[in-house]
């Protein structure tokens, strides 16, 4: 089989394409012949050394396929079963990935594996977002970074579903028509801004009459952190859940004080899907969401295994919309 292995920290050509043997199940464990991979930021910053890992290291937390091998004491999958899967045991930029049997999680009748394969970390992660790391509530404003990108594009439609008005930024016109799709309610191109701290919140001050977004969901970081301490009201909530522009730098909790006694979260998923319950109803609601057409998952663009390195670059260079996949 092929696989891409990463054998020291770099970018994007650190990716090698390889050829290897065909894993074989352990105990509680089973193989999966992929079908997708999904591709997220977090591989991109375990790839550069921004997160540590031991190397040298496979890539890929999240994909889809269907079962190839069980090994001694799986009751609950069998061979043919068509599963997905937000942690792997090998990696999943792989032609055959290992899990941990009760990790897989059921492809539902009716559900493409490419779809599947996108939804793990994105779709469980909007639905921590909104249902988790705060309840979202009918009447809410808050604003998400990246509105035309995976996470983006399924949060909108997420938020909306929940009765909230929904702010945006993206990068270009078409970026924006696409979040307005989704059903954004306005959109701010970041081009139009040559100061994001002070215009960005500025903006978000007068589409609230003055008080504020209710939630600033940031999924950048670095470069749009200050701005939402400057545009969430009084005692609102600030969600750092990713850093597509760099870490935030440490700063002053007084800060929070200042600006009205704000809360900050930096959540990680996994947190929200290690208990197996948690997880299979996350994985649930957004399954079930996807099948009864309340949530379109827009594939944006495709790379066979071996163009990983290319696929990398698009991620990092912004030049995606929707999700990413990588196909053996």
């Amino acid at each position: 089989m092929h696989a891409i292995e990463v054998s020291a920290p770099g970018g994007a050509d650190a990716l090698e394409y390889i050829s290897t043997d065909i894993p074989a199940a352990g105990d509680g464990q089973i193989v999966v012949r992929t079908a997708a991979v999904g591709l997220n930021f977090i591989d991109t910053y375990i790839r550069s050394g921004v997160y540590p890992t031991q190397f040298p290291w496979r890539p890929g937390s999240e994909g889809a396929g269907e079962v190839a091998e069980v090994g001694d004491g799986v009751e609950k999958v069998k061979v043919g079963d068509k599963v997905a899967w937000a942690a792997s045991v090998t990696g999943s930029y792989a032609d055959f990935v290992v899990l941990d049997a009760d990790d897989a999680l059921p492809v539902p009748e009716g559900m493409d594996l490419p779809v599947a394969a996108a939804l793990p970390l994105q779709g469980m992660t909007v639905h921590m977002l909104t249902d988790g790391v705060t309840q979202l509530r009918e009447g809410d404003t808050v604003f998400i970074t990246a509105g035309a990108g995976g996470v983006g594009q399924l949060f909108i439609q997420f938020a909306k579903s929940r009765g909230a008005r929904v702010l945006t930024m993206v990068g270009t016109q078409d970026k924006a028509d696409l979040a307005l799709k989704a059903g954004a309610d306005r959109v701010f191109i970041q081009k139009d801004f040559t100061d994001i701290t002070a215009e960005l919140s500025t903006q978000l001050r007068a589409a609230t009459d003055g008080r504020g977004v209710d939630v600033f969901y940031d999924g950048l970081g670095k470069v749009t952190f200050d701005a939402a301490v400057e545009s969430v009201r009084r005692r609102g909530l600030i969600v750092l859940f990713g850093g597509a522009s760099g870490q935030v730098p440490p700063f002053d909790l007084q800060r929070l004080n200042a600006a009205g006694s704000l809360f900050v979260t930096r959540p990680t998923l996994w947190h929200y899907i290690d208990d197996a319950g948690e997880r299979s109803r996350r994985w649930s609601h957004i399954t079930q969401a996807v099948l009864a057409g309340d949530l379109d998952v827009r594939i944006g663009a495709e790379f066979p295994l071996q163009d990983a390195p290319a696929a990398h670059e698009a991620l990092e260079g912004r030049a995606t919309t929707g999700k990413v996949l990588l196909i053996p």
